[in-house]
């Protein structure tokens, strides 16, 4: 299956661009290039601020596959602020999306992209999302887009004569991945002196705490759009 691609170039107020271009496995939906840098920071060793829900061992892996992939993007933002304007381009395949937005919108977006194909065991169910990747999301397209790709994934899994599509795995993924982000920000806060990447994380979290909490609420508000049936 061919390589996915997808761009996000941050124009920001000085005039220098910072372009990434991540290129995806189609079938494994993880990312085929890795930072090239032979030394990685000591940050992102498997052992460093390790989460306490990780299932990877130090011993078959020494580095975290998730700040690997982070390492380009916590570095080129070092010394910018994350509430700095930019203007934020996407480019993937299908359509090109351009806005104005803060440095820590746009690099919440990237970096909860990188999060879902790095590797990572807990952030494995997202890989779905990336593939059809809607930087910016709100919390209610996020909420749709999580919904839907938790029950297509029971759908698709699920022993045969098997009916329940109860939402409380998806609550569990959300709470794994809430303590993922707090191990990820304790490794920024010593990997940057710039506010950029770990505001953009926490601000990646805070939708990550609000799905198990607003889910039935969120989900009750779009019940509209299916009353008329399929």
């Amino acid at each position: 299956m061919r390589t996915i691609v997808i761009e996000y170039v941050f124009r920001l107020p000085a005039g220098a661009d910072e372009r990434f271009r991540l290129e995806i496995d189609g079938r494994r939906l993880e990312l085929v290039a890795r930072p090239g840098d032979a030394s990685p920071p000591p940050w992102a060793r498997l052992d460093f601020c390790q989460c306490p829900i990780c299932s990877l061992q130090v011993a078959t892996q020494a580095y975290c596959p998730l700040m690997y992939a982070l390492v380009p993007v916590v570095d080129r933002f070092e010394k910018i602020f994350s509430h700095d304007a930019v203007q934020l381009e996407v480019i993937t395949d299908t359509r090109r999306i351009l806005q104005t937005t803060t440095v820590q919108r746009g690099l919440s977006a990237l970096m909860g992209l990188i999060m879902a194909v790095s590797g990572c065991p807990h952030t494995k169910f997202f890989k779905p999302m990336a593939r059809f990747h809607l930087p910016l999301a709100t919390e209610e397209e996020t909420v749709y887009r999580a919904a839907a790709t938790y029950l297509l994934s029971r759908f698709f899994s699920r022993p045969p004569g098997e009916t329940g599509c109860g939402l409380d795995g998806l609550r569990r993924i959300y709470d794994n991945i809430h303590t993922v982000n707090l191990s990820v920000a304790n490794r920024l806060r010593v990997a940057t002196v710039s506010d950029a990447s770990v505001n953009a994380l926490v601000l990646l979290d805070m939708f990550t705490k609000s799905v198990p909490h607003v889910l039935d609420r969120a989900l009750k508000d779009l019940r509209y759009l299916f009353e008329d049936g399929c």
